[in-house]
């Protein structure tokens, strides 16, 4: 399922002159290069500029606050992170990296908890269903992260930080390429001494089950490559390999470990051609490889560091896609993906691999202030058969700026190996998970107010900013549940979810201001006296951001606000996790117009909280750092 558009990606700033901006261009949510204001899906994009304006040290940290998005992490910093992309369950996200699919092919997941911060140039998030063209596990959506490219000039980057909890890591960096070509190499280190992860309590039912009261450090070493060059507007390909090593501690006994070492490689190459101006051809393929090992040691026992479990993941794609243009405002996308999964593992698997193929194609077309997208996808995977999902949207833009969208879409997800196959819990059985959604989204520009706008008589035509709001609904049938009665995995349950996120963007006063709120009704429809009408467990119903940044020549300043309702951590909903509110204040000062200086503080009230049942968060922390990123004129 590997794929990789080298389009030119254009970041656009919230200003009063922002509709005179050009907007992003994305790459992931119809698989071909599009303005943001031309995708009728719900899209978000994540740039390397914001990632240092937040000065963000892990994934959950950019995640966090993100409209529709959900997370919880069973300790700090390296620690299991789970993403949930509108309600829907963790395994329900596809990832990919570079356009390759990674994760675990038994757990189901992705270990974004394990990526490196430093060596990502960009994130494209898109929500609601997608399989109709990236098949299996996209029922919530995609998250698609890009790597560092570089191009231009010869530029060195580093930068140093360090704060609490023993925290220090540094970051390297060399780019360039020239005008047709581009080069980045980059290298990331990262130590914690981290917090307790668990208060745990001697019931294999209550967090982590055991009571060991340390701090569980993490450590990460990244590495990235990525070449690439045009030979002329018809000809050009890209290379890139990210590579991931990490060491954690957490809370466990001599059966289930206390220390894990995990490694994650993703490594691909694309091969664009253009045999016509009106003709586009991708010729890609992709490795990926995550393996994880748990230890267990207890030097104060004299217990020795041993093996306990090991589990490797290894994926290969490949994929060809065409993509022609029919006229100016019409284009015809159609394709194959192939992927081969295969598991090796200290646990017994009855199979240990399988593949899938998938046919997809997708229309887009405008007519006048219409919008048009149909796509449909054919999968035959070797475990589950046959599979077909579709979706449609349509979306017109009214003479007052004011754009409206449609759209329905089904998903699916396919069982894991652990759920069909994991010793004394698999069913090989098992039917894939299947999604119905509905989607209706309006956006505008958000006009500035009377005392503001040029002249100061009220002239509301020009615009401080932008809104969006979108209303969701979707229907999840055979829900694979731990089935209580046979001690296995089964397709006992259903969920129904209901959405609306509302985001808000503009500069006032000279201030960026940022908000965004998520109202979920994640009801299990699981046909249990005690589970139905539920909320689906780690999810708060009400979730809501508030970002303001100014700059005051050299120094900036910032804030963050970040509010989750509460949620339940269980599908009875008998064990409740208590809402909370968090303040995170950041500033930073440019020595040079190469070298700045940067802290953060974390949690400024030193909130006590939980995402998940006896895992801990960090309380109140702070972060410096000093980065060296000189520009092209520098």
């Amino acid at each position: 399922m590997a794929f990789l558009i080298t389009a030119p990606l254009t970041n656009v700033t919230v200003a009063a002159d922002s509709l005179t901006t050009l907007p992003p261009v994305i790459v992931t949510a119809n698989r071909i290069a599009e303005a943001e204001t031309q995708v009728l899906a719900a899209v978000t994009v994540i740039e390397r500029a914001d990632i240092e304006r937040q000065q963000a040290h892990s994934l959950s940290d950019v995640l966090r606050g993100v409209p529709g998005i959900t997370i919880a992490q069973s300790g700090g910093d390296g620690h299991p992170l789970s993403v949930y992309l509108r309600g829907t369950n963790a395994d329900h996200v596809l990832v990919l990296i570079d356009g390759v699919k990674v994760g675990s092919a038994t757990l189901g997941t992705a270990p974004l908890h394990n990526l490196p911060v430093d060596q990502i140039e960009r994130i494209e998030i898109v929500r609601g269903p997608r399989s109709s063209l990236y098949g299996s596990e996209a029922i919530g959506g995609v998250i698609q992260i890009f790597t560092k490219r570089g191009g231009g000039k010869l530029t060195p980057t580093v930068s140093i930080s360090g704060g609490d909890l023993a925290t220090r890591g540094a970051a390297v960096g060399i780019s360039g390429g020239g005008d047709h070509g581009w080069f980045n190499f980059s290298a990331n280190v990262k130590r914690t001494d981290g917090i307790n992860a668990c208060d745990g309590q001697p019931s294999p039912f209550a967090g982590c089950g055991v009571n060991e009261p340390d701090r569980d450090g993490y450590r990460n070493v990244g590495v990235n490559l990525r070449a690439g060059y045009r030979f002329n507007p018809a000809v050009q390909f890209d290379v890139h390999l990210l590579q991931s090593d990490n060491e954690s501690e957490f809370d466990g006994s001599a059966f289930a470990g206390n220390r894990a070492r995990a490694t994650q490689q993703v490594v691909g190459t694309t091969v664009t051609l253009k045999p016509r101006d009106w003709w586009t051809v991708l010729l890609s393929a992709g490795h990926s490889w995550d393996q994880h090992r748990s230890f267990f040691a207890d030097p104060a026992a004299g217990v020795a560091e041993h093996l306990n479990n090991r589990y490797e993941t290894e994926r290969d794609t490949l994929s060809l896609q065409h993509t022609v243009t029919l006229r100016a405002d019409q284009q015809l996308t159609v394709g194959v993906d192939y992927l081969n999964d295969q598991v090796a593992s200290t646990v017994n698997y009855a199979q240990d691999s399988r593949h899938n193929v998938g046919l997809f194609s997708a229309y887009h077309g405008q007519f006048g202030a219409t919008d048009l997208t149909v796509s449909g996808r054919q999968d035959d995977n070797q475990q589950f058969g046959s599979h077909a999902t579709g979706n449609a949207a349509v979306g017109y833009r009214f003479d007052n700026g004011v754009h409206v969208d449609l759209s329905y879409g089904t998903a699916f997800k396919a069982p894991s190996f652990n759920d069909l196959y994991f010793p004394n819990y698999g069913t090989a059985t098992l039917k894939p998970e299947q999604s119905r959604s509905w989607e209706l989204g309006i956006s505008g520009a958000l006009p500035l107010p009377p005392l503001l706008a040029k002249g100061g008589g009220g002239d509301f035509s020009t615009a401080a900013g932008r809104w969006e709001a979108r209303l969701f609904r979707t229907d999840i049938d055979d829900l694979i549940v731990y089935d209580a009665a046979s001690w296995s995995a089964a397709n006992l349950a259903s969920a129904r979810i209901h959405g609306l996120e509302t985001t808000a963007a503009a500069r006032l006063f000279d201030l960026d201001l940022r908000a965004s709120v998520t109202l979920l009704q994640p009801e299990n429809r699981a046909d249990v006296a005690d589970q139905d009408g539920n909320l689906l467990p780690r999810r708060p119903e009400q979730t809501l951001q508030l970002d303001a940044d100014r700059q005051f020549g050299r120094w900036s300043a910032g804030a963050t606000l970040f509010a989750a309702g509460r949620r339940f951590d269980d599908v009875a909903n008998t064990t409740r996790l208590d809402g909370y509110t968090l303040l995170h204040l950041r500033t930073e000062y440019a020595l040079t117009k190469a070298v700045t200086l940067q802290a953060r503080l974390d949690n400024v009230f030193d909130e006590n909280y939980e995402t998940a049942y006896l895992f801990n968060q960090p309380g109140r922390t702070v972060f410096f750092t000093m980065r060296y990123a000189p520009t092209s004129g520098d």
